[in-house]
């Protein structure tokens, strides 16, 4: 079948056919899909300083994020206007001009060509600078696009500008971070992270202080909550916020509940709840009262994804003084690796032959409404 055909094909409010999940071309056009798409690719207190860098991938694309000697992030195609090679091949450093490891060509940080070798009379170096990629920097988290127009992200800034009024993420820093090597398609690995239905059983540890694992409260919804989240395809960027009350005691996501880092929360730990937000298809996030979490998931091939886990803390913080990092990983490591065995469990059982799509349940809507979604990005692109 074509992807348009499995597109048709697909029954509403089903899981998806096996070839969305399999099937290499699916995956290609995935891809081509994702690169549009606006993607967190990490924290501007990664680089905090004028020439600080990191590299970043999607697909067969590269990506520099740089801080110019004029202070802006910007995001540069990481192929040099020579022949095409990689320019920065450490995932990150300190530069003051980038340089091409092959001829040497070299740029500034904005991109613009600064001097090229042996070149013939008549060359003209305003005509090879780095190509520029969208690149906007909202709650101190950088979202980057591979695509010249990306969709428009009206509603990915209310919901990250109201984490960032809450709990301050533009002034955080990172404390740790974590990568889990997935053995699955990528939207087996999204899907899970959509519905709490599988958390009582797979994730005792979370369930004991999120009300949201709890199907008596799979409705519940404060005023605050936000969906960009429609079935159909409409030019902006998907977005969600979500305030999800904690269970009583439960100030954060400890082992005990108790805060674990420095307060965040603009309001104080009494609320005792926490917020989830998302932005695009491939980058999520969860603010607690003491700390945050950014949630990035990587396709790296049609039966392969990483899940690259950040936390965040007050940009004052002191490890040792004011957290402990097993501590404050805890919690999101252990259920990142129960994610990664069922995610994969999944997985195994969707290639066997007698795989059927089976129906949702009531506590997966936030699942269908992103298999929803995603078929609806994925017709207009297959056009």
């Amino acid at each position: 079948m074509t992807i348009a055909e499995l597109i048709a094909a697909h029954a509403p409010a089903h899981a998806l056919d096996q070839a969305f999940y399999v099937d290499d071309a699916v995956f290609a056009r995935d891809i081509d899909l994702l690169l549009g798409r606006w993607t967190c690719v990490g924290h501007a207190s990664e680089i905090p300083e004028a020439g600080d860098y990191f590299v970043t991938t999607l697909g067969l694309e590269s990506a520099i994020v740089v801080r110019g000697a004029d202070g802006e992030v910007r995001a540069l195609n990481n192929v040099c206007r020579h022949r095409g090679s990689r320019l920065c091949v450490d995932p990150r450093g300190n530069v003051a001009m980038l340089t091409c490891p092959y001829h040497a060509w070299t740029y500034h940080l904005d991109g613009r060509l600064r001097a090229a070798r042996e070149m013939p009379p008549g060359f003209d170096p305003s005509g090879f600078d780095l190509k520029p990629l969208p690149a906007v920097v909202i709650a101190g988290l950088v979202l980057i696009s591979f695509d010249d127009n990306p969709p428009a992200l009206d509603g990915v800034r209310e919901a990250l500008g109201a984490v960032d009024a809450r709990y301050g993420w533009s002034t955080a820093k990172i404390a740790a971070r974590k990568t889990y090597a997935v053995a699955a398609n990528w939207k087996l690995a999204m899907e899970n992270y959509h519905e709490c239905y599988h958390c009582a059983v797979a994730h005792p540890e979370f369930s004991v202080h999120h009300m949201l694992a709890r199907p008596k409260n799979r409705d519940v919804r404060s005023d605050e909550d936000l969906e960009v989240w429609g079935p159909d395809a409409d030019g902006l960027e998907v977005a969600r916020l979500i305030c999800s009350p904690l269970a009583e005691g439960s100030l954060t996501g400890s082992r005990d509940g108790g805060l674990i880092a420095p307060l965040m929360d603009a309001r104080g730990p009494e609320e005792g709840d926490c917020v989830f937000a998302e932005a695009g298809f491939l980058s999520a996030f969860l603010a607690y009262a003491d700390h945050g979490v950014i949630y990035r998931f990587i396709p790296r091939a049609t039966l392969f994804t990483e899940m690259e886990v950040i936390w965040l803390v007050h940009g004052e913080a002191q490890e040792g003084r004011d957290y402990d990092a097993e501590a404050l990983t805890w919690l999101w490591d252990v259920t990142s690796l129960a994610d990664k065995r069922i995610i994969e469990m999944n997985q195994a059982g969707v290639r066997s032959r007698t795989y059927r799509p089976g129906p949702y349940s009531l506590m997966e809507p936030g699942t269908r409404a992103y298999t929803d979604r995603y078929l609806s990005e994925l017709a207009r692109h297959d056009l």
